[in-house]
């Protein structure tokens, strides 16, 4: 491999770098591993054959709603059309457009729905008296156009499944 990175003129971090085992025949062993901030892991198809999976690693998905937090908090107070304008363009497809894989689904519905959540309570200090409710607040992500993927669930149950 250090013959192929020096012809491109690039170099392997020793550090950072191992070889590890995975195949088929070792899956049993828990072989699974991170690569540009997805978990690479073995699975069995809808048909039944063993296939390898990827979903969202858990510390770039924790990472990325710590980003996005920060992100609520510095941009609350600008007018709705114009936060919402730049949380589609930014945030959501930016995320979405990097992790949207096959197989990664259940992580992609999981960052909107914290994501949802975090607005949800960013946009409710904007002053001192609450400038949603649980009820309204579907009905302004539908007015200001959010990009979400397709669900079958009421937007309540994703927002407040608690509730």
């Amino acid at each position: 491999m250090g013959k192929r990175l020096n012809k491109f003129g690039l170099e392997a971090a020793e550090d950072k770098t191992k070889v590890i085992r995975f195949t088929r025949s070792r899956k049993e062993e828990g072989g699974s591993f991170e690569f540009l901030g997805f978990e690479f892991l073995w699975g069995v198809s809808c048909k039944g054959k063993d296939t390898i999976k990827r979903r969202t690693s858990r510390k770039r998905f924790r990472r990325s709603l710590e980003n996005f937090t920060e992100w609520c908090s510095d941009n609350r107070n600008f007018r709705l059309k114009k936060l919402f304008s730049l949380l589609n363009a930014k945030e959501l497809r930016g995320y979405y457009n990097h992790y949207g894989v096959i197989g990664n689904y259940d992580s992609l519905e999981e960052f909107y729905t914290q994501a949802m959540r975090i607005l949800y309570k960013w946009l409710n200090r904007r002053s001192q008296r609450r400038s949603f409710n649980y009820e309204g607040f579907p009905e302004v992500l539908r007015r200001y156009q959010i990009e979400k993927l397709i669900t079958e669930k009421p937007m309540r149950q994703l927002l407040f499944p608690w509730s």
